[in-house]
């Protein structure tokens, strides 16, 4: 018996659920050469470094802030953009209640917002764990976060908070340490990730 089954062609289109035809394999070829092609070619600066702060844990301030500085003394143009709960390492030592609501006020009394009080994710020990973690960092010589971020600001880091966040969470600028930049979007930290050099979500 002849055999009537019609064989695929990877390079016919196929009309979708409207009719219309969708590209064909070739075609589809071609536009991924082309989008890698404009990557490539995007103007990336060397010497930007950019970070995404999203943790607010104490292991998660400490790396970012070290970073930032580190970077910004060696001469590198450096953005720290603080979101959800990277920005409340940025809320002033001395507001312990923060937001606008009873949902966002209880936020802030459950996760107690600012870097001098931040919590480590692992063997947090009811306080314990950042209490022994800061204790052997002044042993070595290493500078407690929120030291480091007035140490980024004087380097003239870009700190940047979350505007969305800050809606979110009911915070205002008048809660945050002094030295922060603005507040700003998602977009804007996408576009400026897009021409740095090196890009990092702590």
């Amino acid at each position: 018996m002849e055999d009537t089954t019609p064989s695929l062609d990877v390079t016919t289109p196929t009309p979708d659920a409207h009719g219309e035809v969708g590209m064909d394999r070739t075609e589809l070829e071609t536009l991924i050469r082309e989008l890698i092609l404009e990557r490539e070619a995007e103007t990336r600066d060397p010497n930007t470094l950019t970070l995404i702060a999203w943790g607010g844990d104490l292991d998660r301030i400490w790396p970012t802030t070290i970073l930032a500085t580190t970077a910004a003394a060696g001469g590198m143009d450096v953005t720290v953009f603080f979101t959800f709960w990277g920005l409340f390492s940025l809320v002033r030592e001395d507001k312990r209640i923060t937001g606008t609501n009873w949902m966002t006020k209880g936020m802030a009394a459950m996760n107690r917002p600012s870097a001098p009080h931040a919590g480590l994710s692992k063997m947090n020990l009811s306080g314990m764990g950042p209490m022994m973690m800061r204790k052997l960092a002044e042993k070595n010589g290493i500078a407690p976060p929120e030291e480091l971020l007035a140490t980024a600001a004087e380097l003239g880091v870009k700190l940047w908070p979350c505007q969305m966040t800050m809606d979110l969470m009911g915070l205002k600028s008048s809660d945050l340490i002094d030295g922060l930049s603005e507040p700003v979007g998602a977009a804007t930290a996408i576009e400026r990730m897009k021409h740095s050099a090196i890009s990092l979500f702590i």
